[in-house]
């Protein structure tokens, strides 16, 4: 589904089944955030071939964090030819408690090595810059990617459209996670994407639900 020129949004759906949204970014180096499930990969491809998109061009995935309903399928691109990127505290925690987390829902963790490391800052491609926030709190190294040319911020697990990631997990903080969704409510925000649910489309809608998060889901984090 195009948002706007070289913004592309694959939601997921399916109430029967987990899955996490997908984000394309197009340009000199076709972009893809979230993977997904591998086993769901030939669907989000059919529907980026729906858009005109080749999957075997894109250059690079981002992973917001590397829960296995984000990052599983990373394999499937990165088997093309395409690099893959990381928070370094992401890449930590898999290497520490990672096989344990993925056995955790019958899983064995995907063989894995990031290409570089995502830090807080700008991060270029081709014309397009993003900035990289490090956002921790779902997951130790979660990331939020806010593209300021289309005000579009990219938040994982972090922000959903009227909730929160989950905190039960190895590895979450609640006071983390507070702090991040403080840092991401200032940012100027026309379409809020989150890992799951329902896109935020608007900068009023944006900001109600940043202060309904603040006021109904804060005190239990």
């Amino acid at each position: 589904m195009k948002l706007d020129n070289d913004l592309y949004c694959y939601p997921w759906t399916s109430m029967v089944e987990n899955n996490c949204n997908s984000y394309y970014l197009g340009g000199k180096t076709p972009t893809l955030i979230d993977a997904g499930h591998k086993h769901r990969v030939s669907n989000l491809s059919s529907l980026m071939e729906s858009d005109g998109i080749d999957p075997k061009g894109i250059k690079l995935v981002i992973s917001t964090h590397a829960h296995p309903d984000h990052f599983e399928g990373n394999q499937i691109f990165t088997n093309n030819g395409a690099m893959m990127a990381i928070h370094k505290e992401e890449d930590r925690f898999l290497r520490e408690v990672g096989g344990r987390f993925y056995r955790m829902f019958g899983m064995e963790m995907p063989d894995f090595k990031a290409d570089f490391y995502l830090t807080e800052g700008s991060l270029v491609l081709g014309k397009n810059e993003l900035q990289i926030y490090h956002t921790p709190g779902h997951s130790p190294g979660s990331i939020s990617v806010y593209w300021h040319e289309k005000k579009a911020l990219i938040t994982g697990d972090v922000v959903f459209n009227q909730g929160v990631g989950r905190t039960d997990f190895p590895g979450c903080d609640g006071r983390l996670l507070k702090e991040s969704i403080e840092k991401l409510s200032r940012l100027d925000v026309e379409y809020l994407l989150p890992g799951h649910g329902d896109i935020i489309v608007g900068k009023n809608e944006v900001i109600q639900n940043f202060d309904f998060i603040k006021k109904a889901i804060f005190a239990y984090l």
